[in-house]
């Protein structure tokens, strides 16, 4: 009976070789190996990508606030550069109008209307996404109107955006776009006790340079300053449109608290416009 036993498990043929599961249990190996380094290459570039996302809200911010440093001095430059793997910069021009009017002699009655562009940092969603319809505010950080007052107010909404699909692109990005700062100020007349009530507002416009992509830099460069003057007004309206708002930059992707702003004056005041030209160049140097 043992014979019998033995001798039957020499015949069965279906048993495999060492050297047959040596090579399949190596091959088995070799696959979880090429899984795991799959895996852990898609999760180091998804957290490079985060945290090229999360430094480049600091450049933007720096660039949204060296607009105010240029936007008053004709002739005045400043490049403030950055630093990408997997984002891209771009101008978008004609992205909001600004259309200014006053309230006098019982009617309204426009002044000017200025179109501005826009810098964006684009990261393809397949690299790095939040979720769709995402937005956060940095600055300002709690206030989404396009007017802001006070001395210190900014001159640029800088904010980051998510939606999707859009024709321009299906991209996280992070956006500098021009606001308006109005400031107020009281001027006592040195012939008599009356005093006259002035309002200014300050719109810097962003316009394309020569893009030479040759660098990761923006180079902005004030270009020319138009101030507009009017009296005896009792209110100011500004109002925002957007122009490429077929490409999907509509109030959506801006996220603005109202479309327009109405502010009420002193009875008869003097209103002043400023609008300051700013070229913004991507990698001229």
């Amino acid at each position: 009976m043992g014979y019998s036993h033995s001798r039957s498990l020499r015949k069965n043929k279906r048993a495999v070789s060492p050297a047959v599961s040596t090579v399949i249990l190596t091959a088995a190996v070799i696959v979880m190996i090429l899984v795991a380094m799959g895996f852990a290459n898609n999760f180091l570039d998804a957290r490079m990508a985060e945290n090229e996302f999360s430094t480049n809200k600091q450049f933007m911010l720096t660039t949204g606030l060296q607009i105010d440093d240029i936007a008053w001095t004709i002739g005045r430059t400043q490049t403030v550069r950055y630093s990408s793997q997997y984002g891209n910069m771009k101008f978008q021009s004609l992205a909001v109008n600004y259309t200014f009017e006053v309230y006098t002699g019982g009617a309204w009655v426009p002044v000017f209307s200025n179109a501005t562009g826009m810098i964006l940092f684009n990261i393809p969603v397949g690299i790095y996404s939040v979720s769709n319809n995402y937005f956060e505010r940095i600055m300002p950080s709690s206030n989404g109107s396009f007017l802001q007052e006070g001395p210190s107010a900014p001159v640029s909404q800088v904010f980051c955006v998510e939606n999707l699909p859009m024709k321009e692109g299906n991209y996280t990005r992070i956006v500098v776009v021009p606001s308006v700062r109005m400031l107020t100020s009281t001027m006592t007349g040195p012939y008599g006790p009356g005093s006259t009530n002035y309002y200014k507002f300050y719109l810097p416009t962003l316009e394309p340079g020569n893009h030479l992509y040759r660098s990761q830099s923006i180079t902005m460069t004030g270009s020319d300053i138009i101030k507009i003057a009017r009296s005896g007004v009792d209110k100011v309206r500004i109002n925002a449109t957007f122009p490429k708002a077929d490409l999907g930059f509509d109030n959506g992707f801006f996220n603005f608290d109202h479309l327009s702003e109405t502010v009420t004056l002193t009875s008869g005041s003097v209103v002043e416009f400023y609008a300051g030209k700013v070229i913004a160049t991507i990698g001229k140097v």
